[in-house]
């Protein structure tokens, strides 16, 4: 499941996410294209992800950095981490992780 607060400007990301389920994403990511500050993307409840997510989450980075919006993606389980690292999407200009050192949600 995905859902976007416009308010807090927070993506959830929950359950499991694959091409199968892409299409229930594009409202939440399009919305969150309208963000004037920086967009978290809550991934600590996201147990399962493909490279599909990856792109998606690419492609919403890119085009919020046009805006001058960074990208965090806090929280990512140890898969979930992992697969971020394999496709190169922790190296993306407008992308930053956060593991929890200091909680990115509050």
């Amino acid at each position: 499941m995905v859902s976007f607060d416009a308010e807090l400007a927070i993506l959830r990301i929950t359950g499991d996410e694959d091409r199968t389920t892409s299409g229930r994403r594009r409202r939440p990511f399009s919305t969150a294209l309208n963000a004037t500050r920086d967009v978290i993307v809550d991934l600590s409840e996201l147990t399962f992800a493909d490279p599909s997510l990856m792109i998606d989450l690419a492609c919403l980075a890119q085009r919020l950095r046009a805006n001058g919006v960074t990208l965090w993606l806090a929280h990512p389980q140890p898969n979930v981490r992992t697969l971020i690292e394999t496709v190169g999407l922790h190296r993306l200009p407008a992308v930053r992780v956060n593991d929890g050192a200091k909680p990115a949600l509050t």
